[in-house]
């Protein structure tokens, strides 16, 4: 087989006039890389909302504010009160997965605990 007569033509690529201010030299090889950042968004958030019952008494609900919600006694008792004054009280507002688990832990706690204290969480 006799050999193959190739050849290969290399241009260098036209720019245009404002592509060359931004390159510099403007010589062959010389490249701009951009590098794009994502848009990132705020997370949704939720509220962690404890409902009244007649069977929870009013300091066990304390605790559980002052001790999953990081309530200071005074905080604690005054949504205790509105829970128990307007039957629904705000314990806090978080991510999804951090008001997920709120709502998990005081759920176990008062079912280990045989109290029928209900607690959800609402998109804000």
């Amino acid at each position: 087989m006799p050999p193959l007569d190739v050849t290969i033509t290399v241009r260098p690529v036209r720019l245009a006039d404002d592509d060359r201010k931004r390159k510099g030299d403007g010589g062959p090889g010389t490249a701009v890389i951009t590098k794009t950042r994502p848009q990132t968004k705020r997370p949704n958030l939720y509220r962690v909302l404890l409902l009244n019952d007649d069977y929870t008494p009013m300091e066990f609900v304390v605790h559980v504010l002052e001790r999953f919600f990081n309530k200071d006694h005074e905080s604690a008792h005054r949504i205790m009160m509105h829970v128990h004054q307007h039957g629904i009280g705000e314990c806090g507002i978080f991510t999804y997965e951090v008001a997920e688990t709120k709502v998990t832990q005081v759920m176990d706690f008062a079912r280990k605990h045989q109290h029928p204290l209900q607690c959800i969480m609402e998109k804000k």
